[in-house]
């Protein structure tokens, strides 16, 4: 009797074990649920939202809007982020569709039409690098950023062969120079250093290398000698990882 009283107890004990296995399981995943609520930067299934923090997640929620154009307008309106549609502009290989204006980014010229996801990144990198680093460099925000254009329908360099340009689809934008709300002016011909020694060129340093996190192909100076006035930022889904 006396084994068989002791073999209930034991069982009794294993399945205490269990269920209380069972409820620190629960509270576990409970809490993270809990916690993923309150970092949806972090949450993989949260709702992307370009003014979130970047997170673990952030980049697998990148990746699948760039993927999806209509995606892409619907993180927009999430995020706040003013903008209008195109029709379907150009033939062949300078067909493009999914074109969007973003009217509240300083950009000069003004309102150039480009690839959604080309707005999206250049609205997280003014939010996330440009602004924040000229705020601390300067003290001032920039007014106004002078680019070169989005859309050129040619190939890369303008060779008569060979890939096309991710501008022949308004897939890119070239920026040149960044100017102060107090005027002053930061351009990447005359003030880019290879080995930044002052402000503007550790300003424009940070610029590009923040642009990396939010385009998929970024080339300044250090790329090569065509690219000494200009940084060339796209959104190519061909070739990602070129930050120089």
């Amino acid at each position: 009797m006396k084994s068989i009283r002791l073999s209930r107890r034991i069982g009794t004990f294993q399945l205490d074990r269990m269920m209380i296995g069972a409820l620190m399981a629960l509270a576990a995943v409970s809490g993270a649920l809990a916690w993923l609520a309150q970092h949806p930067h972090h949450d993989p299934w949260a709702p992307f939202n370009l003014n979130h923090p970047d997170g673990w997640a952030t980049a697998v929620k990148r990746a699948r809007m760039h993927a999806d154009p209509q995606l892409c307008r619907e993180v927009l309106e999430r995020s706040d982020v003013a903008f209008a549609t195109l029709s379907e502009q150009g033939d062949g290989d300078c067909q493009r569709d999914d074109l969007a204006v973003l009217p509240d980014l300083p950009l000069s010229p003004a309102d150039p039409s480009a690839t959604c996801r080309t707005g999206a990144g250049m609205y997280e990198w003014m939010e996330k690098t440009v602004q924040p680093a000229a705020v601390e460099t300067f003290g001032k925000k920039v007014a106004r950023v002078e680019h070169f254009g989005t859309y050129s329908c040619r190939r890369i360099n303008n060779r008569p062969d060979g890939r096309w340009s991710q501008h022949a689809t308004a897939n890119a934008i070239d920026i040149a120079a960044f100017v102060l709300e107090d005027g002053r002016r930061i351009s990447i011909v005359q003030d880019w250093q290879a080995m930044p020694e002052n402000d503007d060129a550790r300003f424009l340093t940070i610029a590009r290398d923040g642009a990396c996190n939010y385009f998929s192909t970024v080339l300044s100076p250090d790329y090569n000698a065509a690219h000494r006035d200009h940084f060339h930022l796209d959104q190519s889904s061909a070739y990602r990882g070129a930050c120089r």
